[in-house]
Formats: structure tokens, C-alpha cells, sequence
């Protein structure tokens, strides 16, 4: 099926489905791109409209959100299962050679463990405000600004997340996104895209186990940080051995600038490229500039 330019497609991984849409010609280098909370794959749309005469490029709906499997178990969120959702995209869409990965907020973290699971099935990674996890892990343990704008995750984990952002007609849903950066970008039409990606059955709940199945801890402001299990992994284990770019807008309000410290120790082919007048939504605010350092990086 096609819609405005855009194909739109299925592969399973088991008992999931997961739907993507793509643009481009199939045959040119594959591009896979992930979207963040509280998205869906028209995230990345903008900046697939500029890609699309250089790669074959696919953004799924994640697991959980939108028109892809809604699992109830939390255990299906692990990070696991969701690079495993990546695998089975790729072997579909370019099993014979190696591919481009993408991702944003919570969709770098997936593209971060399909790299350091499946190195040898890419050829470069590209990550757009998005967080590695023992860097992330540390900032908001030696970080109070970080701390402090994490505070969020525990919200989103608690039993009532659901009932809190679905009031209002997504009301609160919709602030968070403007309350991360500017989002002059969210038309009412966009608005009532969300909502209709949101309004799927199991959807929210979907959405909100990535968090509640993540790893990750956020202690409250001034506490002592506990035991992280993150931390505890080798060097080696969660190293990105492809070439990797990092596009940082740095008027990001979630995700502050000391999450990118010590990254180099994880990512030996590493470039990193801030943009100061942008945000945590990069990929609407900036699509031009976003398109135009993935060409520069990847062809």
C-alpha cells in the first residue's frame, strides 16, 4: 500500500508484528530509522522525504506503539526483544549486505543494542539526541541537572501513568512534548496524529512498559545512587565498533549535555555534531540539517 509517497509494510519477529512505512527505491542502500516516546514512525517522516532519492529508508512502528504488536507481558519490552524487532527488519529488507541504523530518544537505545549485539550487520550508526546507556546511567548519577530532568521516568513508570496522560484528550501527553523543546512543529493535524497513534487499543500501556521494563534508575534528587547493573558491564560489551555519529540539538530540556561525556570511550569512530539551535525534537525542528549530516556521514 502507498500514501502520500510513502510504502507501507509488514515483517514478524515470532508472535509480533511490526508495521514500517518506506521511501525510496528498495533496491538503493537500506536506512533503517527508529523513532523515541511518545512517537510513532512519522517521527522521522520529514527527514525520510530528504533521504529518499539516497537509500531505501524504513521507519517501523515500534513494538508497542501505533499499528505494531502491543505484547502485555512487560518482559516482551526488554531492549532484547526490541533489537530483535531491528533483526528481523533487516533480514527482511537487506539480508545480503550490511545497513545504516538511526534512532532518536528511546529509539537510540534500541539502535545502541542492535550495534553492540550485531556489529557485522552495519555499516554505520547514526543517533539523534538519544543516550548510551552507561552514559546516561552515570549523568544521572553524577549529575543533578541530568537527575533532576529524569525525574520524569518515575512518573511514566507509576501504576497510573495510563489514566494521567490519556485525560484531557492526551492534555498532559502533549505538554511533555513541548515541554522538552521547542515544538512549534505540532500543528493540530500533527496533534490528532498523535492522538490517533495513541488511542490504539494497548497502545499507551504499550508505550509506557518501554519505561517500566527499563533497566535504567532514576533516584530522587539528593539521594545516594544505588547499584546499577549497567554499570557493571564490560567496556567491550556495549562498545560501538561501526562508525558513529552523534547529532546533538543542545536546547534539549530531557536530555542534558553530560550525557555525552565519556562516550568516546565506548565509540572509537565517533563524531559528534551539536546544533545549538535545536532541541530534543532534532528530527522536525532541524530535518534539513539532520538529512543533509546523515548524507555527509553514511554516502
Amino acid at each position: 500500500m502507498e500514501t502520500n509517497g510513502f510504502r507501507f509494510g509488514e515483517v514478524r519477529n515470532g508472535d509480533v508484528t511490526i508495521r514500517y512505512a518506506g521511501r525510496g527505491d528498495p533496491r538503493a542502500p537500506l536506512l533503517l530509522v527508529l523513532h523515541g516516546f511518545p512517537e510513532f514512525w512519522a517521527g522521522w517522516r520529514a527527514v525520510m522525504t530528504r533521504l529518499a532519492d539516497r537509500f531505501h529508508v524504513v521507519a517501523p512502528d515500534q513494538r508497542g506503539y501505533n499499528q505494531s504488536s502491543k505484547p502485555a507481558e512487560l518482559e516482551a519490552y526488554r531492549v532484547g526483544h526490541l533489537a530483535a524487532d531491528v533483526a528481523a527488519l533487516a533480514d527482511a529488507l537487506s539480508p545480503d549486505r550490511p545497513f545504516a541504523l538511526a534512532g532518536h530518544d528511546w529509539g537510540a537505545s534500541v539502535a545502541y543494542a542492535f550495534a553492540f549485539a550485531h556489529p557485522e550487520r552495519l555499516s554505520h550508526l547514526v543517533i539523534a539526541n538519544g543516550v548510551h546507556p552507561a552514559c546516561f546511567q552515570r549523568a544521572i548519577f553524577e549529575d543533578e541537572t541530568q537527575r533532576q530532568a529524569s525525574q520524569y521516568i518515575n512518573k511514566l513508570k507509576a501504576p497510573e501513568a495510563e489514566e494521567r496522560l490519556s485525560a484531557d484528550g492526551y492534555r498532559r501527553l502533549l505538554r511533555m512534548i513541548t515541554g522538552f523543546s521547542k515544538a512549534d512543529w505540532m500543528t493540530e493535524a500533527e496533534a490528532e496524529a498523535y492522538r490517533s497513534a495513541w488511542s490504539q487499543p494497548g497502545a499507551l500501556t504499550g508505550m509506557l512498559n518501554w519505561y517500566r521494563a527499563s533497566p535504567v534508575i532514576v533516584p530522587e534528587p539528593g539521594a545516594p545512587a544505588p547499584h546499577s547493573p549497567i554499570l557493571d558491564m564490560p567496556v567491550e560489551v556495549l562498545t560501538v565498533k561501526v562508525p558513529h555519529l552523534v547529532l546533538w540539538g543542545e536546547a534539549d530540556a530531557a536530555l542534558r549535555p553530560e550525557c555525552l561525556s565519556g562516550l568516546e570511550t565506548f565509540a572509537p569512530r565517533l563524531t559528534i555534531r551539536r546544533v545549538q539551535d535545536a532541541g530534543h525534537w532534532i528530527l522536525h525542528e532541524k530535518p534539513d540539517a539532520v538529512a543533509d549530516e546523515i548524507i555527509r556521514f553514511v554516502a
